[in-house]
């Protein structure tokens, strides 16, 4: 059975589905006021593998992962800009869709943009100023009224008071206490704004996830999932909005990956140590990258770093060498119980153990090379597409990253050359002539094969 680690169980448990064989995914996608860093890869490919192995396990999977579209962030970035807001969000969706197509991550059900469900989530503050959870404050924002739930802390583990003696927190008058949070802000000149019964305003960033999922999932579904820094408050409060207003159980299973970290200290934009897909892609394969992310637990630290890259593309070349000349068939129907499937399967079933299942890969690849067994490169293949790795025609994988290394001095025909020029050494016994070629062009990147068919070269 598939284990999940619920966040808000702290714990593993057995995944159960609201409905037999039906899971209902919600996952708090970007912000789109800017490109994609890789801590947003993260969480695009992450919950693509979670999806995948759904999907693999038979299950019928509803994957919802929003886009905001509107915040405090975008608004002002917009006006730098002087453009509108709609403008600068639609060429950066524009720009998440071509990332995450980069990365192999397969679109989601559904994609709902905040600005589309504004009717819904003032009906959602409706539902709870009506029950006295929340309140308009006099300067036309309206507040959640923290103290009212009185399961507010239960994702995090935080108390009320212990929040308020441990926490800064900025003074403003128009709060009941200063740990409410807004719902509703009151519109200022010049900004986007809705009406509302409150005046002419815009959602707070917390109403709209409770607002789209329950529109697209219910008010009850199986799993929420985003990046750990969303565990609080963002989906604290979601919580206390979704039960507050319905009486009713939210979600089932919390699942939060990890941080991605860069000189241990959190990637983000606001710290400015941030990298984003784009500039990554000018070096390494996308492929490369998802290999990165998945080679590491979702919730576990993931640490960045240039060698830790080379690191993986040095791994994820060894698969792609293992299948290079060994025929495939399509494999429709895998049989779980071959015991290296099974390994494989029993990871992932372990809250989606992907570095488990990744040295299972291995495995068949050390086979392969042992055995030339195209049965074991078809499973070998099957298997990663679980992972969306190693579709690829190696050939071409293998040459792409060759190509790769013209976009520094080195170019294809100079290498060529040089593979040649060691060629001709060796046939004339000047022997340290030929290791230094092949030591200068390792210096550079490319790796050079010798076998009975003659030289082959590849970039590490």
């Amino acid at each position: 059975m598939l284990k999940i680690y619920n966040s808000i169980a702290r714990e593993k448990q057995d995944f159960v589905p609201l409905v037999p064989q039906e899971v209902k995914i919600y996952v708090c996608g970007m912000t789109v006021y800017d490109y994609c860093h890789l801590g947003h890869a993260r969480v695009l490919v992450v919950f693509d593998m979670v999806v995948r192995w759904f999907k693999a396990e038979n299950f019928a999977v509803t994957y919802v992962r929003n886009v905001t579209d509107i915040d405090d962030k975008i608004i002002k970035r917009a006006q730098e800009n002087n453009e509108s807001f709609e403008t600068l969000t639609s060429r950066f969706i524009q720009a998440m869709h071509e990332d995450s197509a980069a990365l192999g991550v397969t679109h989601p059900t559904y994609e709902p943009r905040a600005t589309s469900y504004v009717e819904q989530m003032i009906h959602m503050i409706q539902i709870l100023v009506d029950k006295k959870l929340a309140y308009p404050a006099s300067n036309g924002d309206v507040y959640y009224a923290v103290h009212s739930f009185p399961e507010y802390g239960k994702l995090s583990g935080k108390s009320l008071d212990d929040l308020r003696a441990g926490q800064r927190v900025e003074i403003d008058t128009n709060k009941t206490d200063p740990l409410d949070f807004v719902l509703w802000k009151s519109a200022k000149p010049g900004e986007p704004s809705w009406d509302s019964p409150w005046g002419k305003g815009r959602p707070g960033w917390h109403i709209e996830c409770s607002a789209m999922s329950e529109q697209l999932l219910g008010v009850h579904f199986d799993i929420h999932g985003g990046g750990q820094d969303l565990q609080f408050p963002h989906h604290e409060n979601e919580i206390a909005q979704s039960e507050g207003a319905h009486d009713h159980p939210f979600v089932n299973y919390w699942m939060h990956n990890g941080f991605v970290r860069v000189d241990n200290e959190k990637m983000s934009k606001s710290l400015g140590n941030f990298f984003t897909v784009r500039e990554i892609l000018k070096h390494y394969q996308a492929e490369v990258i998802r290999f990165f992310i998945l080679r590491a637990h979702y919730r576990s630290p993931l640490n960045y770093s240039d060698q830790h890259l080379k690191d993986t593309k040095l791994a994820l070349d060894r698969l792609y060498i293992a299948l290079k000349d060994v025929e495939t068939t399509e494999v429709t129907e895998i049989d779980w119980n071959n015991a290296v499937a099974r390994k494989f399967r029993d990871a992932m079933n372990d809250d989606f153990n992907t570095p488990e299942a990744i040295s299972v890969l291995f495995e068949l690849a050390s086979d392969i090379n042992k055995s030339g067994s195209k049965e074991s490169a078809s499973l070998l293949k099957r298997l990663g597409s679980f992972l969306g790795l190693l579709q690829q025609n190696p050939q071409d994988y293998l040459q792409n990253k060759a190509v790769m290394c013209e976009s520094n001095s080195l170019t294809r025909d100079t290498i060529e050359l040089l593979i040649e020029q060691r060629i001709n050494a060796r046939k004339e016994g000047r022997y340290a002539e030929a290791d230094l070629i092949r030591k200068n062009l390792l210096e550079q990147g490319i790796i050079l094969e010798d076998s009975a068919q003659g030289t082959t070269w590849r970039h590490q």
